[in-house]
């Protein structure tokens, strides 16, 4: 059984350990590399975390198995105009992978998009046959603009993607 619920400020700890995880499980889904994020310190963590639940515009979701962390997706409003959301850090740990977790993670993040009346949901999905890519794409995302390098010195690009939502009239 999977739910999804909003990181707490003191779970650091959780959105830490799920972090570092995914950068080491799956280091070519990400800009960020595992020796840089695991040489942050604990308070560095925390202030992060606690930033992202007193923020209006930031909203950290973790995928539960049963009572065990197994995911995350991180979600950051823009005030654009339209508004937007973007997504990142999606991962699912690999036991959990096939359960459903990444769809309900993607489905919560765009739920949440909604409420911020946002028009869109943006995100970078490394350029695979992946996984991802096939979530992403069933889920209504479409590649909007030119691969980008997905970080310096990576002969690996990340696509752009967009989900237009239906905003009611």
């Amino acid at each position: 059984m999977v739910s999804i619920h909003p990181l707490a400020a003191n779970e650091w700890r959780v959105y830490r350990d799920l972090r570092l995880q995914a950068l080491i499980d799956s280091p070519d889904a990400f800009a960020s590399q595992y020796e840089d994020e695991a040489a942050r310190d604990d308070s560095a963590w925390a202030a992060r975390v606690s930033t992202a639940a007193a923020s209006a515009s930031a909203h950290v979701l973790i995928a539960f198995q049963h009572t065990e962390p197994c995911g995350l997706v991180w979600c950051k409003s823009l005030d654009a105009d339209p508004p937007v959301v973007e997504l990142f850090q999606m991962w699912v740990s690999p036991s959990s992978r096939g359960t459903g977790a990444g769809r309900a993670l993607l489905d919560a993040a765009i739920a949440w998009a909604v409420t911020r009346n946002a028009e869109r949901v943006c995100l970078g999905v490394t350029r695979a046959d992946s996984p991802a890519m096939h979530l992403y794409q069933s889920s209504g995302f479409c590649p909007v603009g030119e691969p980008e390098p997905l970080r310096p010195g990576s002969a690996l690009t990340s696509q752009p993607m967009e989900l237009r939502l239906k905003r009611p009239k």
